[in-house]
């Protein structure tokens, strides 16, 4: 599976995966892409995170592929600067929004658009995500004054309440989007069966990788559909059960102690090099 390094894509989550709790990169996975890349392998990423939220890395590591954002929805060449792959959330994510927060007004959240992080409701954590996430988001105060398509809409509270959330969505049977936990205190609305793994599907044919062995590292319930689609799937000890469960191999170490430079490894030491 892995007979040469120059045949191998890996691709990683960032939060929880790649990037360790504090958000910057350690210097020993960034050394590790770096010696894995000089050896001819292909490094991307796939996140849940806009381009404005993700873009902000590139100074410190570089992709040899276009990569996944917004949880699948957008595909982004870098080298060409553009969007290669869209899926936007259906026109009633927007009335479905609407009866979520009458429900639980408690409710912070973001709408990612090809342009924009743009906000409705910001509250105190969603304040702190647009902190982490380093983005300078618009606000809104209507869902109608957004007029770009959706990739997804975000919505954030306690991990209880958004237990509550979830009961809601799954008593009311909103048919035509998914739903996705993406941490304790996120929950995501995305467009029907699209997921980081349909996104990785699709970038396998966009980018002729039928006879590579595409590796793929996540932590979350977002990342389940993309470990389960690459031919090798990993996670991190600080995974979800239910993400060990979709794993090829579950390490023994964590986000914070240099996951992705062990999985490098891992495949150096499985390759003829």
């Amino acid at each position: 599976m892995f007979e040469s390094i120059s045949k191998v894509l890996l691709i990683t989550d960032m939060d929880g995966t790649f990037l360790p709790t504090n958000k910057i990169p350690s210097n020993k996975n960034l050394e590790a892409v770096k010696r894995f890349q000089k050896a001819g392998g292909k490094f991307s990423i796939a996140t849940g995170r806009a381009l404005q939220a993700s873009d902000q890395y590139f100074d410190s590591f570089s992709v040899d592929m276009p990569f996944i954002l917004c949880n699948g929805g957008m595909i982004y060449d870098l080298e060409n600067k553009k969007s290669i792959y869209n899926v936007y959330l259906p026109d009633s994510a927007k009335n479905y929004s609407k009866e979520i927060y009458d429900e639980f007004p408690s409710l912070g959240g973001e709408i990612l658009t090809i342009n924009n992080v743009i906000v409705y409701k910001m509250t105190d954590m969603e304040l702190e995500h647009t902190k982490i996430c380093k983005v300078t988001p618009e606000i809104v105060n209507s869902l109608d004054d957004i007029k770009d398509g959706w990739y997804k809409k975000l919505f954030c509270d306690t991990p209880e309440n958004i237990d509550k959330v979830i009961e809601f969505v799954k008593a009311k049977g909103y048919d035509d989007v998914d739903f996705v936990r993406s941490a304790p205190i996120y929950y995501e609305m995305l467009p029907k069966k699209i997921s980081k793994g349909t996104a990785l599907k699709e970038l396998r044919k966009l980018c002729h990788l039928e006879e590579y062995t595409i590796v793929a590292a996540g932590d979350y319930n977002n990342d389940i559909e993309m470990l389960m689609e690459a031919d090798v799937g990993v996670c991190p000890s600080n995974s979800t059960d239910e993400a060990k469960a979709a794993a090829d191999v579950v390490f023994d170490v964590s986000c914070d102690e240099d996951f992705i430079a062990s999985v490098i490894d891992y495949i150096f030491n499985k390759s003829d090099k």
